[in-house]
């Protein structure tokens, strides 16, 4: 089976971060030897603090600390013995006075990872389905990643879309006892709040549904005893509900608190829940300050204290609705998000704010779609009204400054979060005087000598190469089979181009990079619904080009320049052709400078396919070249292709006649459906129509000796200076001959034979190609998304049943 490096979102995360590490906004660490709750000591610099979760500031509160310290005099710092023995004695209080905040059963927990750990396996039975929401908590997404192995389906929904949800729950009639769905119940990013009374709409329609709601962040500023938002808008727990709130956070202390609806689950859980019957208990003094924190939430000085932070969160709304801000929304939540759009952006503005005295946190892709990043900044009661002032004040006048620097405009920016626009002088983005920037929309109207100055040799994409594609993937039948051309060239005032490059717009299998058996498990649905997770892409390249699309000179003291304008158009570009995702293509994946400034721009790293290629073919014949390789990839050559060369009837042809044509589709078509290292689209049969007319392109046939039936061809582009392989075409009845060996060995000798320098072999079967001596060209991609859903989604795939079709 052909092999293909692919990508762990993990990876791209870990970019990321370092990226924001660089920029000296993550990863910090907190000075001095007192901390007050209002102010944070980072880098020297006392600044104000919006970055807390301890809204209601009770983390600071004197009873609270003195009954933590009490507990460890008098308990030790930890009771080292599991709770399924024996917990010490505060712990009962504990779980009494919860059980009055709740009016419910609770079990306690170590935190809130640990719970969902412990108790999602634990009430997702092997007869039910879980659901999650696309934000859900990434502790919960975790935690059902443990369901997988037990043949559980789990499937992800974009977020609070009330109508996915149902159409998934009219699918699950009569296959699940239960189909639970996972929410948080706000959501700590843009303070969004779970659409509790759609869910008990469709619990009336739906039996089978119950909710699984993380409600960490709405823990104790809302709801009768601090019980949350959920049960602020609730009332009580219903039955078909577990929610899980939080003992740290806005709590004060320490350890998660879990509330069920259903005595039988409770009891379930309580007697074995996962983790939860082996781990340690809540240290001491984490007790002691939980318990002082409930007496407060069991008394009417809890309402106080959320009044208090009311004021101060409506104080902020009315002072950021007098502004252009971007904030998303106005929330009721502590929570507040203002937008950037890019990273560039967000790291501009968040080191200005801190720079000037206020801690924010940055927050970007995964907990945002990279295109969203934004700063996230929350009020607490130690935030005093003149200091909220003063973080407003600073972002009235630092956004603009930012948006200058980065040359970017505010309505640019409102547009990404679909907000309406304001009066601001449009086109604070400029391209520079001294650039000027052609697009066109055929190959046709640019001059040759200039692109083939820049692309001749890189691949099948100089002039006359766009010229065929341009017919072939014009004009057909099926969607996915016609794209269009779009040429981009940036040059200084001298007519001298810097940067040049070519996109296509067209629709992509959303799995295309993913890993081999998710996509088989997709193309068994795809069967039915042809167009199953595809997606408009205006990708630099095409999906039959390989190499480098991308010409940037960077002598030229304008390059930079030339790649803002880039990006700038790239935007204009998806907007007008309503695409839902870019991709940038085979960047050289060493370019740390390129890779930093996609980053900026909102791009997300992905690795592609690796490239193979020759660049010596200075042999003199067979045998010399085989003195090239090493000893064991001589035997292979001698076992697997020289030993059935006689087997085999191998000819060039220019052109092939109707019959050919009709078979060489066929066998394509059968290597198509095989592999699915890169999950491409079958190209039209009117591409071979093409290629077979166009005088750079030849076929190299396969006939078995014997019968003299065609088994296998190759269509390879021939070009000034290199030859490349692009389509291949098999007979898999005839795998005895390995015939797909013999055409790379083949294409390597005709190469030779033309005169050329080099051959390119294309992507994947990279092992295959190395043992005739390729090297591996390791090249990577930019992606940018309007949403993280479907990236979600097909990472949440792998190794899971998939119970709907849906895009």
């Amino acid at each position: 089976m052909a092999k293909s490096r692919h990508n762990n979102i993990l990876d791209t995360i870990g970019d990321l971060i370092l990226n924001a590490k660089k920029e000296g906004l993550v990863h910090l660490y907190t000075e001095g030897d007192r901390f007050d709750g209002r102010h944070i000591h980072i880098n020297g610099k006392q600044l104000f603090h919006f970055g807390t979760t301890g809204y209601l500031g009770l983390e600071q509160d004197i009873r609270l600390k003195q009954a933590a310290c009490d507990a460890i005099m008098r308990y030790g710092t930890q009771f080292p013995l599991s709770k399924t023995y024996v917990s010490f004695v505060i712990y009962k209080e504990l779980e009494e006075a919860l059980k009055q905040v709740y009016r419910r059963p609770i079990v306690i927990t170590k935190n809130s990872t640990l719970a969902h750990i412990g108790i999602l396996p634990s009430i997702v039975r092997d007869e039910d389905t879980l659901i999650l929401d696309q934000q859900v908590h990434a502790s919960v997404q975790n935690a059902a990643q443990l369901l997988k192995p037990r043949g559980i389906a789990v499937q992800l929904i974009k977020h609070n879309d009330m109508n996915m949800l149902e159409d998934l729950l009219k699918k699950a009639r009569g296959k699940f006892e239960k189909v639970w769905y996972a929410a948080d119940g706000v959501y700590s990013m843009f303070g969004d709040t779970v659409p509790i009374q759609d869910l008990q709409y469709l619990q009336q329609i739906y039996p089978q549904l119950h909710l699984y709601v993380d409600d960490v962040h709405g823990m104790s500023w809302a709801g009768k005893h601090g019980a949350g938002y959920v049960m602020s808008q609730l009332g009580d727990l219903p039955e078909k509900m577990v929610l899980v709130g939080t003992l740290s956070k806005t709590f004060g202390a320490s350890g998660s608190v879990v509330a069920f609806g259903n005595e039988k689950l409770y009891e379930y859980c309580k007697i074995f829940g996962g983790p939860q019957t082996f781990s340690a208990q809540l240290e001491p003094a984490s007790v002691a300050a939980a318990l002082a924190s409930a007496k407060i939430h069991l008394s009417d000085e809890i309402y106080q204290l959320q009044d208090e932070l009311r004021e101060k969160v409506n104080y902020c709304n009315q002072l950021i609705r007098q502004t252009n801000l971007p904030l998303i929304q106005e929330n009721i939540c502590p929570v507040h998000f203002i937008g950037t759009g890019l990273p560039a952006l967000a790291y501009n503005f968040a080191k200005r704010l801190m720079n000037d005295g206020f801690y924010i946190n940055v927050a970007t892709f995964p907990v945002v779609p990279v295109r969203h990043t934004g700063i996230r900044f929350t009020i607490s009661r130690h935030n005093q009204k003149e200091e909220i002032k003063q973080l407003v004040d600073a972002m009235i006048y630092h956004y603009p400054k930012s948006l200058e620097e980065e040359g970017l405009s505010l309505n640019r920016v409102r547009k990404t979060f679909k907000l309406p626009e304001v009066n601001e002088q449009e086109g604070i983005i400029h391209t520079p005087q001294s650039l000027n920037v052609q697009i066109a929309e055929s190959i046709t109207e640019l001059d040759k000598s200039e692109w083939d100055t820049c692309f001749q040799g890189k691949g099948i994409f100089d002039y006359q190469g766009l010229q065929s594609l341009e017919k072939a993937f014009q004009g057909n039948i099926r969607k996915d089979h016609n794209w269009k051309f779009i040429y981009l060239t940036i040059k200084d005032e001298a007519g001298k181009i810097i940067l040049a490059t070519f996109f296509t717009v067209g629709l992509w299998k959303d799995d295309a990079l993913s890993k081999s058996a998710v996509s088989r498990e997709l193309e068994l649905i795809r069967e039915d619904d042809p167009y199953y997770l595809m997606s408009k892409v205006l990708s630099m390249g095409s999906l039959i080009t390989d190499g480098e699309h991308l010409y940037l000179d960077r002598e030229h003291k304008l390059y930079p320049k030339a790649l803002k304008t880039l990006c700038s158009k790239i935007e204009d570009l998806k907007v007008k052709f309503d695409a839902k995702m870019i991709m940038i293509r085979d960047i050289e994946a060493s370019d740390e400078e390129l890779k930093d400034f996609f980053y900026h721009q909102g791009y997300l790293k992905i690795d592609l396919p690796e490239g193979s290629e020759i660049d010596r073919l200075d042999f003199k014949d067979t045998e010399e070249y085989l003195l090239s390789l090493s000893s064991k990839s001589r035997s292979h050559v001698r076992r697997d292709i020289l030993k059935n060369a006689d087997k085999i009837i191998v000819k060039h042809k220019a052109t092939l006649n109707e019959d050919e044509l009709i078979k060489a589709y066929a066998l394509y078509l059968q290597v198509h459906k095989a592999n699915h290292a890169f999950n491409n689209i079958a190209y039209p049969a009117r591409l071979f129509d093409i290629l077979n007319e166009d005088p750079n392109w030849e076929c190299i046939c396969y006939y078995t000796a014997k019968e003299n039936k065609l088994i296998g061809v190759a269509f390879n582009h021939i070009g000034e200076d290199s030859y490349q392989g692009v389509i291949l075409g098999l007979d898999y009845q005839h795998t005895e001959l390995k015939v797909y060996k013999q055409a790379l060995f083949q294409a390597i000798m005709r190469a030779k034979s033309l005169g050329k320098s080099k051959i390119q072999l294309g992507l994947t079967a990279n092992t295959e190609k190395k043992k005739l001596g390729a090297k591996l060209v390791a090249r990577v991609g930019f992606l940018q998304a309007d949403s993280n859903y479907k990236l979600e989604l097909l990472e949440s795939l792998e190794g899971n049943k998939i119970i709907q079709s849906q895009n």
